[in-house]
């Protein structure tokens, strides 16, 4: 979320985007997982779950902190919803957050291309030609490195995905 907020500075105003809203919408984002954790593809819950349990997290956190949490949630919602021009841009910086991540993961544990998977993931997902910037940067930096080490890609993984009803989640397959 810090590093998110902190991307947003880089808005120069050509953008057409609200920066302090980014800036808002980045740093409440992911206030569920202090709750909730990161859900990942991996843990075996449905979208619909995850987005029940993070609209319930959100929901206490909020509570705690009347009459400011209003705020907060009308924020959380707007990203959540994703419909406007702000919301999309920072859900663009989340992605590039997590190659990143994982780009400065491979370079510290010296396991270029390790974390393929991430990069897999976020593949034709970015939308804003500032961010696209920024992620092909990530890309031929890691392209040069990987060949400088001679790194070759482990075999692929696949990421499950979240897409199940919550009933298929729960190991009901709907018939009664």
């Amino acid at each position: 979320m810090y590093r998110m907020s902190m991307l947003t500075f880089l808005l120069d105003g050509s953008e057409g985007l609200n920066q302090i809203r980014c800036m808002e919408l980045a740093l409440v984002h992911d206030l569920a997982e202090s709750l909730v954790g990161d859900i990942t593809p991996f843990c075996g819950i449905s979208k619909d779950d995850k987005r029940a349990m993070e609209f319930k997290a959100m929901e206490d956190i909020c509570k705690l902190i009347e009459p400011r949490g209003k705020r907060i949630m009308e924020l959380f919602e707007e990203y959540e919803h994703g419909q406007t021009a702000e919301s999309k841009f920072v859900k663009d910086l989340d992605r590039l957050d997590m190659v990143m991540q994982a780009f400065e993961y491979e370079k510290r544990d010296n396991c270029l291309l390790k974390h393929q998977e991430f990069f897999d993931s976020t593949e034709g997902k970015f939308n804003h030609p500032f961010v696209k910037k920024l992620v092909n940067e990530i890309y031929e930096q890691r392209d040069v490195l990987a060949k400088a080490k001679g790194a070759t890609p482990p075999p692929a993984i696949e990421v499950p995905s979240m897409e199940r009803s919550s009933k298929l989640a729960n190991g009901h397959d709907g018939s009664s």
